[in-house]
């Protein structure tokens, strides 16, 4: 059996060890457009800050494709898929023939057409390894960066750069940061860390102009009218599934690849996962691209399990984010503004001076999602009773205590969130499964 996997980050670890527990004999190649070994990716400002270094990058130990015999084709690029020829083209003209085929390309940085932007040099996005490295050779002759966007990448791009000393903007649309993820609340409180570290924000306003002199930047204009200086521009608006490549395959593509519960697509022994997968919500059932670090793992061990014969399901996806923004952690999970508040039982605390604040979302008595800051350490315990769908009459009181966790609960539903059949507490995810 040949499988080839199209992508080398954690969905596709997660196919590769689901492969090799059921077939240890099968050929497996992956194939990735860049030329580091699967890395994780919410490292990528600390290495730009020099927090760490470039050996720390990596997840996996260095014997990991190794030990799974993995043909590992590193700075090779696929540029179209022929399902009925079973093969994968490359640039440059090869192709390698599958069994079975996983598309986990993750996702690419959504660049607007903003005037100017495609004369000007210094212009970045903040996903990989590579735009971090991009950054730091430049980092010296940088003096005042804006960022685009304030959302989780946007962020970590200011975060990476703050730690280099340099003088940072962002700029959201939003009226505050962080608005796709979290609440107001939560936004707000990580607005007031970033400003405290000397980062400027500006919310509900946008770039509409890069202005400068030949390839160099000065400023941008932004659509209030206001100029901000500036001599380098990081754009973090955010992602899209990277499937543009298929676009002449018979693979059903909406807003990324569309697959089932088995995280097979519409062509016979193609499966997909993570941030380039179309796959059903966990509430809603609706499909809906969802670039989550955590799920992109599970939906390549599924995918994997599906491969090489074995039988598992995707239960949807729950919508989680997380970031640790200037040593204050933050997660999101699950409905968190709901369109109707109504129909939801809400409940919060907050201490903005001391970076804390808790939210939990209630439906039924069910918990259908919750915000974290400040104190994150057991977040997979809620994560836990939202995909067991918990009853939480007699316990939601307590979920917003600081220091909620397994002792709060009855034995029954320890029992549950730690058998072997939970669908939380014990997934084989990284330890890096909290960002994105």
């Amino acid at each position: 059996m040949n499988y080839v996997i199209v992508g080398n980050s954690v969905a596709a670890v997660g196919a590769i060890r689901a492969i090799r527990a059921l077939d240890q004999q099968g050929n497996i190649t992956v194939i990735s457009r860049e030329k580091h070994n699967a890395y994780g990716r919410p490292l990528i400002s600390y290495l730009l800050g020099g927090l760490i270094n470039e050996k720390r990058m990596s997840y996996l130990p260095d014997e990991f494709y190794s030990r799974h015999r993995i043909n590992l084709l590193l700075n090779s690029e696929v540029i179209g898929v022929d399902t009925d020829s079973r093969k994968v083209k490359l640039v440059g003209g090869d192709t390698i023939a599958y069994d079975r085929l996983l598309l986990a390309t993750g996702g690419d940085p959504f660049v607007p057409p903003i005037e100017g932007i495609a004369d000007k040099d210094r212009i970045f996005t903040f996903t990989t390894w590579d735009d971090a490295a991009k950054l730091k050779v430049i980092s010296q002759d940088i003096n005042h960066a804006v960022v685009i966007g304030g959302g989780l990448i946007g962020l970590k791009a200011a975060e990476g750069l703050n730690l280099l000393n340099k003088s940072v903007t962002v700029i959201e649309l939003a009226d505050r940061v962080l608005s796709s993820a979290f609440d107001r609340p939560a936004g707000k409180i990580v607005a007031r860390k970033m400003k405290a570290n000397g980062i400027d924000v500006i919310t509900e306003d946008t770039v509409v102009r890069i202005e400068g002199e030949g390839t160099e930047i000065t400023g941008v204009t932004l659509k209030s009218g206001d100029f901000i200086p500036c001599d380098t521009v990081i754009v973090a608006i955010g992602v899209r599934p990277a499937a543009g490549f298929l676009k002449e395959s018979n693979i059903e593509i909406k807003r990324g690849i569309v697959v089932d519960n088995t995280m097979a697509t519409s062509a016979k022994d193609v499966f997909a996962a993570g941030d380039v997968a179309e796959a059903a919500d966990f509430f809603s059932e609706q499909k809906n691209p969802m670039p989550i670090w955590p799920d992109a793992y599970i939906q390549g061990d599924i995918a994997g399990t599906a491969m090489a014969g074995g039988a598992k399901t995707y239960a949807g996806g729950l919508a989680m984010n997380s970031i640790e923004f200037f040593k204050v952690s933050t997660i999101s999970m699950g409905i968190t503004n709901p369109a109707d508040p109504s129909e939801f039982e809400i409940h919060s605390f907050q201490d903005i001076q001391n970076y804390q604040y808790r939210k939990i979302v209630l439906k039924n008595n069910l918990l259908v999602g919750a915000v974290l800051v400040g104190n994150v350490d057991r977040a997979g315990i809620f994560s836990g009773l939202i995909k067991e769908k918990i009853d939480m009459k007699l316990f939601k009181e307590s979920l917003l205590l600081p220091d909620f966790g397994f002792v709060n609960l009855s034995r029954e539903i320890r029992d549950t969130l730690f058998s072997p059949l939970g669908k939380s507490v014990n997934k084989d995810i990284p330890a890096m499964a909290t960002g994105h």
